[in-house]
C-alpha cells in the first residue's frame, strides 16, 4: 500500500543519531479550526512545520506517513492494529523509532495490542495525542508530541560501548508521563492527565528534564528479532459484573454463538456472586473451552483468586486469574492468543489457559 510521506530534516541536524518515523492515524491531535466551516478539519500535515516550527530545532530525522484513512478513535479496529504492525514491520529497518499519533478514547487498546503483536521489538514505539486539537491555542498537542520524539530518539550506551535506545517497547506518552502501553488506561476526559497507570510504575517523568525510571523499563535485548503476530481473534467479550445481574444477561452474553474468550470484570480482588445458576452458567462456557479471565473493576490492585470465598469457586471452576492487567490489556491479549491457536479443543484451550496467567510483555505482575 502506498502512504502519503513528508520527510522533515530540522536544521539542527549534522549527524543524525536517530530516525523516526511517525504515523499519523487520526484524533483531536491532527484537527484544526476552518474559519470559513466553522468546524473542525483534519490538518494537513505537509504544513506541519507551520504549526511546530520547534520541529527545526530537534537533532533527529522525522518522517511522517499518514494512513490513507484517517481514523477517529472510537473506530479504531483490529484490521488497523495488524497494518500499524506491518507498517513498522516493513520500515523496523529503517528507522530507529516510531511514534504513533493516536485519537485517546482507544490509545490504550492500540498500545495494548501492539505490545503483543510487536514480538521481539527492541526499539521505541511511542504513543501520543491530544485532548485539544493542534489548531486550538491552548492545545497540549505540541508538548506531547515534541517529547514523544524526543524519547523515541533517545539513546544510551551499553557496556561495549554501542549505543542502544533508552526505551525498546510500546508506550504510551502523555502529559508529562511515560507510561508502558499495556499498562496505561485512559481515564480523564476533559483534563490534561488522560492517562493513567495504577499498578506500574511511571517509565519516565518530563519536566526541566526528561528523568527515566530506569529499573522499570524493559531492558534492551540487541539478538531480538521482530516477529508480528497479525492472527487476530475478536470472538470476545466483556462481562461486567454489577449488584443485581440477572442469569438472563449473563446467559445471553457467555452463549454468544462462536465465543472463546471472556474478560470478566468482577469486584475488588477477583470476587464475583456464588449464585448457582451464575457458576454453573460459567462452568458450561469453560467446559465448551471457553477461556474466562478474571479481572478486577479496580483501578489499582489485583485479582487474588481464592483469597475469598466469593473468589475461591471461580478458581475452581477453571477461571483465569488477570492478576493486576487492565481491561485493555486483558482483551487485546486474549485476541492476540486466540488467533494464535485455531484449535478449539480441550488441550488447546489448557495451553491458552497456561499463556493467559502468564506475563508475556510486562502486562501484569507475575
Amino acid at each position: 500500500m502506498n502512504y502519503r510521506t513528508i520527510h522533515i530534516n530540522p536544521t539542527s541536524v549534522k549527524s543524525s543519531r536517530s530516525s523516526v518515523l511517525v504515523i499519523y492515524t487520526g484524533g483531536t491531535f491532527g484537527m484544526v479550526y476552518d474559519t470559513k466551516a466553522s468546524q473542525l478539519v483534519p490538518f494537513d500535515f505537509e504544513r506541519v512545520l507551520d504549526r511546530l516550527p520547534e520541529l527545526n530545532r530537534l537533532d533527529f530525522d522525522i518522517t511522517l506517513l499518514t494512513l490513507p484513512e484517517i481514523i477517529d478513535s472510537s473506530n479504531m479496529k483490529p484490521d488497523a492494529w495488524v497494518e500499524l504492525a506491518r507498517i513498522i514491520q516493513t520500515n523496523y529497518d529503517q528507522y530507529t523509532s516510531f511514534v504513533i499519533l493516536h485519537g485517546t478514547d482507544t490509545m490504550s487498546y492500540t498500545a495494548s495490542a501492539l505490545s503483543f503483536m510487536l514480538d521481539g521489538l527492541n526499539k521505541p514505539v511511542i504513543l501520543t495525542g491530544a485532548q485539544l486539537p493542534i489548531g486550538v491555542a491552548r492545545s497540549d498537542a505540541r508538548e506531547n508530541f515534541i517529547t514523544a520524539l524526543e524519547i523515541a530518539a533517545a539513546v544510551d550506551t551499553d557496556a561495549e560501548g554501542n549505543k542502544c535506545p533508552v526505551v525498546s517497547e510500546v508506550c504510551v506518552y502523555f502529559n508529562s508521563l511515560l507510561l508502558r502501553g499495556n499498562r496505561s488506561t485512559k481515564r480523564e476526559s476533559v483534563q490534561f492527565n488522560a492517562f493513567a497507570s495504577e499498578n506500574y510504575p511511571h517509565l519516565a517523568t518530563a519536566g526541566v528534564r526528561i528523568d527515566y525510571n530506569r529499573p522499570f523499563i524493559r531492558a534492551y535485548q540487541p539478538d531480538q528479532s521482530l516477529i508480528i503476530r497479525t492472527a487476530l481473534d475478536s470472538s470476545v467479550t466483556i462481562l461486567k459484573l454489577f449488584p443485581g445481574i440477572t442469569q438472563a444477561v449473563v446467559e445471553s452474553i457467555v452463549n454468544i454463538p462462536n465465543l472463546r474468550g471472556i474478560v470478566l470484570e468482577t469486584f475488588g480482588a477477583g470476587n464475583a456472586p456464588t449464585d448457582s445458576w451464575f457458576l454453573d452458567t460459567l462452568k458450561e462456557a469453560i467446559d465448551r473451552g471457553v477461556l474466562v479471565f478474571n479481572v478486577s473493576q479496580c483501578e489499582g490492585g489485583r485479582v487474588t483468586q481464592g483469597q475469598y470465598q466469593t473468589s475461591k469457586q471461580l478458581l475452581q471452576i477453571g477461571v483465569v486469574s488477570g492478576a493486576d492487567i487492565t481491561t485493555e490489556a486483558a482483551i487485546t491479549k486474549l485476541m492476540v492468543l486466540l488467533g494464535r491457536e485455531s484449535d478449539r479443543g480441550v488441550a488447546a484451550s489448557i495451553r491458552l489457559r497456561t499463556l493467559l496467567a502468564e506475563p508475556i510483555s510486562g502486562e501484569m505482575s507475575e
